[in-house]
């Protein structure tokens, strides 16, 4: 059965094989070395010439001659493994055919599973690129693929006139390098920023039609999400979010002018620099100081004193009292 990997029948091989041990010969007399009747092995020599495998004579009765193995086998593979490739494709045609079909009857349903992390990416870019009007996110650990990933893409919509309002949660801004390399740059680029001590979950609605929420079911990051469309869910959804963005700490959003802290503490309506808006945002957050320290990548120590030295700036006597100070002053 050494042809059967090529599609050969038993009997197609069995001839193939006689007749390259027996060159030249009639149907008839190859018939006698198969045990074979001749109207079949006729049949089978004629398969074998259409294939390729064999060649005949003009003379009569005609003789055949097997294709050196060589040749032929080689040329039926390259034809099976053509008709491989066209399966394939074939295979992959008819999978993005049922997926997608699988994706218009999911919509609907109000809730779509998202179950692998591919998908869930791909999704969550589909989501905000989509935007017409406005994207609303809340933003919390766990990060797959590191914070702000999404920057230049959300930088583009944004040029277009869509609205970003996200609530950060304040392990979001503790962030090692994240309130300074991504969050204050995209707050400069307009997104409106708040933040939350402890967000429910993570979230992104694009505009008022569809919403993502995915989450971790283990230490390795996010693997599952789910998609919702346009529904009652959504529209609780959307009121979780405003609820939230009520009850959230507002970022500044001014442009933050290099400086030094002690000159702009000279004056009540001096503006803070870069550091000390950073300062304020994380304790508005609510972070200890170990995770100020962490995210801003002082020692406790300094982080201690730059602490003191801006609640003295502020004529603050606690951390709440600095808080409504630097409001009233316009620093948050």
């Amino acid at each position: 059965m050494e042809f059967d990997v090529l599609g050969l029948a038993e009997e197609t091989e069995h001839v193939y094989v006689a007749l390259v041990r027996q060159p030249r010969c009639t149907s008839s007399e190859l018939a006698d070395v198969c045990g074979m009747c001749a109207s079949t092995v006729g049949r089978l020599l004629s398969k074998l010439v259409k294939l390729g495998l064999a060649v005949q004579d003009a003379g009569r009765p005609p003789r055949f001659t097997a294709t050196p193995p060589d040749v032929a086998v080689t040329a039926l593979i390259d034809q099976r493994e053509h008709q491989l490739k066209e399966a394939r494709a074939l295979v992959q045609r008819l999978t993005e055919t049922h997926r997608e079909a699988a994706r218009i009857s999911q919509r609907d349903m109000a809730v779509e599973l998202l179950t692998s992390r591919e998908h869930i990416n791909a999704t969550v870019l589909r989501l905000t690129v989509d935007a017409r009007h406005e994207v609303r996110v809340c933003d919390r650990p766990p990060y797959f693929d590191g914070p702000g990933s999404n920057f230049d893409s959300q930088l583009q919509q944004q040029r277009r006139g869509v609205i970003y309002r996200v609530i950060y949660d304040r392990e979001a801004v503790a962030w090692p390098g994240r309130l300074n390399n991504d969050i204050v740059p995209s707050m400069k680029a307009g997104e409106q920023a708040r933040v939350h001590p402890e967000l429910p979950l993570k979230l992104v609605i694009s505009d008022d039609r569809a919403a993502i929420i995915p989450f971790s079911l283990g230490p390795g990051g996010q693997s599952v999400a789910y998609l919702v469309h346009r529904s009652p869910v959504l529209v609780a959804l959307e009121s979780l979010f405003e609820a939230q963005w009520e009850r959230a700490v507002p970022l500044s959003d001014a442009p933050l002018p290099p400086g030094d802290a002690t000159t702009a503490a000279e004056s009540e309506n001096a503006e803070p620099d870069e550091e000390t808006r950073s300062l304020l945002a994380l304790l508005a957050s609510g972070l200890t100081d170990t995770a100020i320290a962490r995210a801003q990548g002082w020692s406790e120590r300094t982080t201690q004193r730059r602490v003191h030295q801006l609640m003295c700036q502020l004529g603050a006597s606690t951390r709440f009292q600095a808080g409504l100070n630097a409001t009233r002053r316009g620093w948050l």
